[in-house]
């Protein structure tokens, strides 16, 4: 549901407590879950990139020690950052308030034989 439908705004981030909302209001209660249950705020950090339709799209990034997991409202595997379709463009900081850029990921190069 569009944060129009939803709010009357064009633009509103809240918890999906209710059961509506798109898809940062579903990251942001995915995080307040994951923090009552007991994994580190700083570990949960929102994440914007492009879907494959050139959509902005609010992931869930899990700061891991096997490496950054993404969760997402739209599948239900829980993958590694890189190993999803998404061009990734900001994260927000775990370090201090504010966001950062992600930058491309470097081109795949076939190996020489």
């Amino acid at each position: 549901m569009t944060d129009m439908q939803h709010w009357g705004v064009e633009d509103h981030w809240d918890l999906a407590e209710d059961g509506y909302g798109d898809c940062e209001d579903y990251q942001l209660l995915k995080r307040k879950l994951l923090v009552d249950a007991g994994v580190p705020r700083r570990a949960l950090l929102m994440t914007v990139a492009w879907d494959s339709d050139h959509q902005g799209h609010a992931l869930l990034m899990v700061r891991t020690n096997v490496g950054d997991l993404i969760l997402d409202n739209e599948r239900n595997e829980v993958l590694l950052w890189q190993d999803t379709d998404y061009k990734f463009v900001k994260r927000e900081s775990q370090y201090a308030t504010g966001w950062v850029a992600i930058l491309p990921r470097p081109a795949t190069t076939a190996s020489i034989k």
